[in-house]
């Protein structure tokens, strides 16, 4: 089974981070919500979300870290030095990083994305210039995704179900959820 850790800080967008956590978690990947500062944490809209744990150093055992957007959540995310240490750090082991919204900002600061094909919210990273910006809803490059909002928050998620190698269960659950009515 595949471990997931959705980072938390206060500010986070609801939207991006829930959704994220209850697709993975309907699909039985071990998904944990961890904050990086109090087990409660309070969204950009004032709902407040018990964290299932704290940041440790544990999570470099994961397989993947998701970056909700949001603000100031995304740049509380940005300007903790032990997340950044730790997405280098699960970077140079080849695992994987997902971002929505303004949390590319996060990658940016960690030196992750110059040249990279990314997305993010419209005009979220001081260095657009230095990337490759796209506009598509979710972009993919090597072991990165982002995705560009709170609209494109199930798309991000079955994205990030398909880059764990859980493709019968993003199927089933596009369907089940009516996310691809045909």
């Amino acid at each position: 089974m595949k471990k997931v850790a959705v980072l938390l800080a206060n500010g986070f967008e609801e939207i991006e981070a829930l959704t994220v956590v209850d697709i993975l978690r309907r699909a039985n990947v071990d998904c944990k919500m961890v904050s990086i500062n109090d087990i409660e944490v309070q969204g950009s809209h004032k709902i407040s979300v018990k964290a299932d744990c704290l940041l440790s150093e544990e999570i470099k055992n994961y397989d993947m870290i998701v970056l909700p957007g949001g603000m100031p959540g995304a740049a509380n995310l940005r300007d903790n030095k032990q997340v950044i240490e730790i997405i280098q750090s699960m970077y140079k082991k080849g695992k994987k990083l997902a971002a929505i919204c303004a949390a590319p900002i996060v990658l940016e600061r960690a030196g992750l994305i110059k040249e990279k094909n990314v997305t993010s919210y419209p005009n979220a990273l001081e260095r657009e210039n230095e990337v490759n910006y796209k506009e598509d809803k979710v972009v993919i490059d090597e072991n990165i995704i982002t995705s560009r909002g709170p609209a494109t928050a199930m798309e991000f998620s079955y994205t990030i179900l398909r880059e764990l190698d859980y493709e019968d269960e993003a199927i089933n659950l596009e369907k089940g959820m009516l996310y691809k009515i045909r």
